[in-house]
C-alpha cells in the first residue's frame, strides 16, 4: 500500500462520499476535498467538511496509519494546526494537535471497492515486468489512449521548451544562437550529440555569422572546434583548413578546450562527425536568417526542401582526411531531417510561439503526425503490447511515458493505470 493510492482514492473521491463516519461515528459530509499539495505541509489544502453538525475549512491529511502523524512529528509542527480531518488506510490510534485537540480520523480500508483494491494490488506487485501494466496495455481503450499520447507529447515539448528557455537565457535572447545550438547537438546524433553542443557552446554565434558568407571558413572553424585539425597530414584541403582555423583563432581569440572528444567508433560512414560537419556548414551557408525561415514555414514539404544540403565539394570523395572514397552526393537523408524536426524544429516552433503567445498546437501535430514513428527499443516494446505508435507525436508520447510515468511508478497519474484502476 502507498501513500500516493490514498491521495488519488480521495482526491477522485473513489469512496461513497454519501455516507460517511469517523472512527467515532460522527456523520463527514465532504463539500470540497480541498487543493492537493505536492509539497511540504499537509496534503490538501483549503478543504470544505461538515463534521457532525459543525462545517469545517481547512487542511485534510492522509496516512496509511493514524500512528504516522507521530512517526512524522506533526504534532509538533504549527503546519498542521489547521487539519480538519485526518484520512487513513488504518486507525491504529488517537491523533492530536499541537494543542492537544483530538482530530477527527477517516479510515478508508473497510469502504474502498474490492475489485480497486484488487486492481491496484496487480497493477504494483512486485513482478519481473517491463512496465506495471505490460498485461493489460493491450486492452487499453483507443480513444483514451489517442488523448493520453497527445498530452503526453505537449509534456514532452513543455520539458524541451525548459531547455530552449535556458539557452535563451545565456544567450541574451538570441534564437539565432539557440537554434544553432540544438542543431548541431542533432547533427552529432545519440554518439557525438553531446561532443558537438560542447562545440557549440564553445563557439560564440556572433562568430558564426561572420564566417557563414564563406563556406570553406565556416567549415575550418566547426572542423577545428571539434578538434579535428589536430593532426599533422599531407592532405591539401585539411592544410587549408588548418590555415584558416588558426586565422580564426588569433582574430576571433576562440578555444576549443572545453569541447568533447568527437567520435568515429561504430558510426555508419555517412554519420561521420566529418560528413555531418560539413553538412551542418553548407546549411548555415546556404541559409542566411535560418531560424526566421523556420517559423515561417508550416508545411513538411517546405521543411524537407529548406534542409537539403549536401557537404563541400572534398567530402563528396572522402569520409575522413586523406583516404578517398568513391564519389558520392551526401545529402541530407528525409530520416535525418526527420529526426532533426522532431528534436530541435518542433521544440523550437512550440517555445517561440509559446513566449510570443501565439497557439500553433494544431500545426505541430499536424507536422508530427505526418512524420514516421521513431524505432528504438522503447517504441519496439511498447508495440508488440499494442500497435500504438504510428508516427512521431506517438513515438516521442511513448517515450515520455515510459520514462516520466511507468520507470517512475507514476500509475495513478496515468490515463492508462486509471482506466485498469477502475475496472
Amino acid at each position: 500500500m502507498q501513500e500516493d493510492f490514498l491521495h488519488y482514492i480521495w482526491k477522485h473521491k473513489k469512496i461513497q462520499f454519501n455516507n460517511l463516519k469517523t472512527t467515532t461515528g460522527e456523520a463527514v459530509l465532504v463539500n470540497t476535498v480541498g487543493q492537493h499539495n505536492h509539497n511540504s505541509g499537509p496534503d490538501f489544502f483549503n478543504a470544505k467538511i461538515k463534521i457532525g453538525e459543525q462545517l469545517w475549512a481547512g487542511n485534510v491529511e492522509i496516512h496509511i496509519k493514524s500512528s504516522d502523524w507521530f512517526l512524522h512529528s506533526h504534532e509538533q509542527d504549527k503546519a498542521f494546526d489547521n487539519v480538519i480531518l485526518h484520512v487513513v488506510w488504518e486507525d491504529d490510534t488517537e491523533v492530536f494537535r499541537k494543542d492537544n485537540t483530538p482530530i477527527p480520523t477517516l479510515q478508508l480500508k473497510d469502504i474502498v471497492d474490492d475489485s480497486m483494491l484488487n486492481n491496484y494490488e496487480k497493477l504494483f506487485a512486485k513482478q519481473n515486468k517491463w512496465i506495471n501494466c505490460e498485461n493489460d496495455f493491450a486492452s487499453t481503450d483507443d480513444f483514451i489512449l489517442g488523448n493520453w499520447l497527445e498530452r503526453l507529447y505537449f509534456e514532452r515539448l513543455e520539458r524541451k521548451a525548459e531547455t530552449i528557455q535556458t539557452l535563451l537565457e545565456a544567450s541574451k535572447n538570441d534564437w539565432e544562437a539557440v537554434l544553432f545550438k540544438m542543431l548541431t547537438k542533432n547533427f552529432g546524433l545519440k554518439v557525438n550529440g553531446e561532443s558537438f553542443f560542447s562545440l557549440a557552446q564553445s563557439t560564440d554565434f556572433s562568430i558564426i555569422r561572420k564566417a557563414q558568407s564563406n563556406p570553406q571558413i565556416l567549415e575550418a572553424l566547426l572542423f577545428g572546434q571539434a578538434g579535428l585539425l589536430e593532426q599533422d597530414l599531407e592532405d591539401a584541403y585539411f592544410i587549408d583548413l588548418v590555415k584558416d582555423y588558426q586565422f580564426l583563432k588569433q582574430k576571433f581569440k576562440i578555444e576549443n578546450i572545453q569541447v568533447l572528444p568527437i567520435n568515429f567508433f561504430r558510426l555508419r560512414p555517412a554519420n561521420f562527425p566529418t560528413i555531418r560537419l560539413s553538412q551542418l556548414a553548407s546549411l548555415y551557408n546556404k541559409q542566411q536568417n535560418l531560424f526566421s525561415k523556420i517559423i515561417a514555414l508550416n508545411k513538411l514539404e517546405d521543411f524537407y526542401e529548406l534542409f537539403k544540403v549536401t557537404t563541400s565539394e572534398y567530402w563528396k570523395t572522402h569520409y575522413t582526411f586523406q583516404k578517398e572514397s568513391k564519389e558520392s552526393t551526401k545529402i541530407l537523408s528525409k530520416s535525418f531531417i526527420d529526426l532533426l524536426l522532431i528534436n530541435t524544429i518542433l521544440p523550437i516552433k512550440f517555445s517561440y510561439a509559446r513566449q510570443k503567445g501565439e497557439a500553433v498546437d494544431a500545426e505541430i501535430i499536424k507536422i508530427a503526425s505526418a512524420l514516421a514513428s521513431e524505432k528504438n527499443s522503447i517504441i519496439d516494446a511498447f508495440n508488440n503490447l499494442k500497435k500504438v505508435s504510428k508516427s512521431s507525436l506517438d513515438s516521442q508520447s511513448l517515450i515520455q511515458l515510459k520514462t516520466e510515468y511507468c520507470d517512475k511508478n507514476k500509475c495513478l497519474k496515468c490515463a492508462v493505470g486509471n482506466q485498469f484502476l477502475n475496472r
